[in-house]
């Protein structure tokens, strides 16, 4: 059984800094391409950051663009995000998933989905 778990997701002030952690399990985590979207109340979900699958490749949302750092230890099949200089707009669930044939910015190139953790930035 696949799954992917998030965890870190906290109340913050506003400029500050969280790190997400997505633990995955019930897969071959090195061969799948890794990203994270969110999800504001009221919004859609849309794209942050993706890692692709060896790690040498990353991509960003132009939003978090210098703020956010996706990164990945295959070692404890987990997958981070790093976030700094944090925005009340940036209140959200963020999500975790996996790809086996690639990631990328669209939700239908991701195949296992986690439940979501909650970041709340307070201005």
């Amino acid at each position: 059984q696949v799954q992917l778990v998030e965890s870190g997701g906290r109340l913050v002030q506003a400029g500050g800094s969280l790190r997400l952690s997505c633990a995955v399990s019930g897969l071959t985590f090195s061969l799948y391409d890794m990203g994270w979207f969110r999800q504001a109340p009221g919004k859609e979900r849309e794209f942050v950051a993706h890692i692709n699958w060896t790690g040498s490749f990353a991509d960003y949302a132009d939003s978090v663009k210098g703020r956010f750092t996706i990164s990945r230890d295959d070692a404890k099949n987990t997958m981070y995000l790093q976030m700094n200089s944090l925005k009340p707009e940036e209140t959200a669930v963020y999500y975790c998933a996996a790809g086996l044939r690639g990631g990328g910015r669209e939700e239908t190139s991701y195949n296992y989905w986690g439940q979501g953790t909650q970041v709340t930035v307070s201005s």
